[in-house]
């Protein structure tokens, strides 16, 4: 695990088993999220619990546990192989259920994705892990992420230039910006 965490930028207090509940989620997701640490399912597996479920039929349809989400994820940072999450937006439990909004980025310089040849372009993008935890273990993990942002600013998904920033190439690599302007 890297020695570092990224920040976490607004969190609430959390008792002794929430924070260490937090912590077992954010090591799965340092993980997850490392092209030299993920090498597939078995890099998390010990964080999980063997019946343990993933959820996130719209962005990673195959996936059926937080393995399984380990090994598509190796796959995508093949191609991003500089993916890292840049800061922890929200971190908080409750009751053995763990949230981690969070913002990620990285450039599209590795492997071809899907018969796309690398560009170089980078992007920058947030989602949400929700995780339940269980005697120190992940007994299942909810993702939740729109992946359109990601895909449009790296190249793997077209779009019809427009002056809407939900479409708007500009606004969708630069999103803080062009809040500021709207």
């Amino acid at each position: 695990m890297p020695s570092e965490q990224p920040p976490t930028i607004m969190s609430t207090d959390q008792t002794q088993e929430e924070q260490k509940n937090i912590n077992i989620c954010k090591q799965y997701m340092s993980i997850a999220y490392s092209p030299q640490d993920n090498k597939g399912g078995s890099s998390v597996q010990h964080l999980c619990h063997s019946g343990s479920w993933f959820w996130s039929p719209s962005t990673f349809p195959g996936a059926q546990s937080p393995m399984d989400y380990a090994e598509s994820h190796s796959h995508v940072m093949a191609s991003v192989n500089d993916l890292h999450i840049v800061r922890y937006d929200q971190a908080w439990a409750k009751n053995g259920h763990v949230l981690l909004r969070y913002t990620a980025e990285g450039s599209f310089k590795g492997e071809p994705y899907q018969g796309i040849e690398p560009n170089g372009n980078h992007a920058r993008w947030s989602a949400a892990a929700i995780f339940e935890v269980e005697d120190g273990k992940i007994r299942s993990f909810t993702k939740d992420w729109d992946q359109k942002v990601m895909q449009i600013q790296l190249g793997w998904a077209p779009v019809k230039q427009s002056d809407n920033p939900r479409w708007n190439l500009e606004a969708l690599k630069n999103p803080e910006e062009a809040r500021k302007k709207n």
